[in-house]
């Protein structure tokens, strides 16, 4: 049972990779992506937006029936809303559409909420590590749709390679979907609500403090590369490197910091003491992401490149709070309705996707200001974190 539980953990990180691979596949066409829809660049950043935004919808659609009930069958429409369109883009003629099918790829992020509620029913004090290793996958998938796109040709490529990476890539979703469906188990996600019983999630005061503490985390991570390479002045081959280095950083930093939640776990597995290992851990990455982003400003302010690697590497850690926060919910509410408060937690915590693009890049001009914005972001976060610890957690409650 034991490497049971630990293959279906590879197994789902493989479908998160999977599924990421989306991510930024179709900015790295860029040149020909224009070409062929006779669009400007500007016009060609509102797709990474769409997909932004859908980050955030997902969790909205969470609190509904949509991906609740076949655990199985959930994942499975989750994976459909990417691998669709990325089977329907190379084809699609209308730029708008392109747009809307952006939109709907970003509803892959649901992914991490539905694999909590199995994570929880497979470890307790190992939660982290495993939620670390699955989390990975956002920046392996990152890192396999920039290294497709390169292989086909990149920036530059034909239409007909872009065709074919594409359908490439679509097709590998389902590969590992079907080998995924082969080795779990399915179980039920609860459809039914407990506001009746006044257990609603959206009532409790701590919902609302600890879902933002998560907030800072997603803001820097769904920003930071691009904000900061905008105002850089390195080569391309050196922004190329730097983005790398950031996608490996974040997922090493996931598991590493992942491995360390256990280790503080297992000491002491009550609510309250799993609870208390979340918070260091969270705290502990914000800390060093604070240092990290010094690291990057003073790196990039002053064109010293090996510097601002240096500092994009330790402000990686900023995604060592993921893994922590995602095994929040069992941990912290009553069983009957930890995977509804799964859901409202990441709603919370991803609000940031639909605010953080718009602030940095069309209200900060400046790079200094926006180092600032950062800077007080992972300040917040270690605010938020040591009011949370303070307070009352749900299932202490019920």
């Amino acid at each position: 049972m034991g490497s049971n539980r630990w293959g279906t953990v590879l197994v789902n990180m493989l479908v998160v990779a999977s599924g990421f691979g989306t991510m930024h596949m179709l900015e790295k066409f860029k040149d020909a992506v224009i070409a062929h829809y006779g669009i400007s660049g500007g016009a060609l950043a509102y797709q990474q937006d769409a997909y932004v935004v859908g980050l955030f919808v997902a969790f909205l659609l969470g609190g509904t029936s949509l991906f609740k009930g076949s655990f199985k069958r959930s994942v499975a429409l989750i994976v459909s809303f990417a691998a669709i369109p990325q089977f329907l883009i190379p084809f699609v003629g209308n730029w708008w559409l392109i747009v809307a099918l952006r939109f709907f790829q970003g509803f892959i992020v649901a992914l991490i909420a539905v694999f909590s509620n199995q994570i929880a029913r497979l470890f307790l004090a190992e939660r982290p590590f495993a939620k670390g290793i699955i989390l990975s996958g956002i920046f392996w998938g990152g890192l396999y749709g920039i290294s497709l796109a390169k292989w086909a040709g990149g920036s530059n490529a034909p239409w007909s390679a872009v065709r074919e990476t594409f359908l490439l890539s679509a097709v590998v979703m389902y590969v590992v979907l079907l080998i995924w469906w082969a080795f779990v188990e399915d179980f039920e996600i609860p459809k039914e609500k407990h506001s009746s019983s006044g257990a609603s999630v959206w009532k409790m005061p701590f919902t609302w403090v600890f879902g933002f503490t998560f907030f800072p985390a997603l803001w820097i991570i769904f920003t930071f590369g691009s904000f900061t390479l905008h105002h850089a002045s390195f080569t391309d081959a050196q922004n190329s490197n730097l983005v790398m280095a950031l996608e490996v950083s974040m997922g090493l930093w996931s598991i590493i910091m992942g491995y360390l939640g256990y280790r503080l776990s297992v000491r002491n597995t009550s609510n309250r003491g799993l609870f208390k290992a979340i918070v260091s851990v969270m705290t502990l990455s914000y800390t060093v992401t604070f240092l990290g982003l010094l690291v990057v400003w003073k790196g990039v302010t002053g064109s010293e490149y090996a510097l601002a690697l240096l500092g994009f590497v330790i402000a990686g850690i900023v995604q060592g709070t993921g893994p922590a926060f995602w095994t929040t919910a069992p941990a912290a509410y009553p069983k009957e309705i930890y995977p509804e408060a799964s859901f409202a937690l990441g709603l919370i915590s991803n609000s940031a996707n639909a605010v953080a693009p718009n602030v940095m890049f069309v209200l900060v001009g400046g790079f200094s200001a926006g180092m600032v914005i950062y800077l007080a972001m992972a300040l917040m976060g270690i605010l938020l974190l040591l009011v949370s610890f303070r307070m009352k957690l749900p299932v202490e409650g019920a």
